[in-house]
């Protein structure tokens, strides 16, 4: 019988804390366009993306320039059969190599967007922690993933985790 009463105690116990959860949301995509730090870091991604782009296409229009050339040559007779295929073989190469360049400047790029977002996300997920424990909030949800189907809007933290960044 103590069993019993201690097991119902227990599962009282549990079932109230359960209800007395506090949850609250914030909108991360919304806060992170927001704020200054993530607008210069997209910033400087654009321009680094642009002159790994310039670099790319320089050396696409120089392939063409090439592969033009060796076309123009091979029509009027200048290069041998022997020297066309070297010719066809070399461009195939440059080529390869064009296609491995396009390659790297993706993994650069994946690199470099991770470097410089990195410490903002890492910065707001503090400021969300900061709010949540201050509050006494159990869980924050994120609405920019789209999971939540209702949310009452006084539990919304966005605007205590803008002022804990400073905005």
């Amino acid at each position: 019988m103590k069993k019993l009463v201690l097991i119902a105690g227990l599962f009282v116990a549990i079932a109230g804390s359960a209800f007395a959860q506090k949850i609250g949301y914030v909108n991360s995509q919304a806060l992170l366009q927001e704020l200054p730090a993530f607008k210069n870091a997209e910033a400087n991604f654009e321009n680094y993306r642009n002159q790994l782009q310039k670099k790319l296409e320089q050396k696409a229009q120089l392939l063409q320039s090439d592969v033009q050339a060796v076309q123009r040559k091979a029509e009027q007779g200048e290069l041998s059969p022997v020297q066309q295929e070297q010719e066809g073989a070399r461009i195939r190469e440059e080529q390869t190599k064009l296609l491995q360049y396009e390659q790297e400047i993706g993994q650069q790029l994946a690199t470099r967007q991770q470097e410089e977002l990195q410490p903002i996300i890492d910065n707001v997920n503090n400021a969300i922690k900061s709010v949540a424990e201050a509050d006494g909030f159990t869980y924050i949800l994120d609405t920019s993933i789209g999971v939540i189907l209702y949310a009452d809007e006084t539990m919304d933290v966005t605007d205590k985790v803008k002022a804990k960044l400073g905005m």
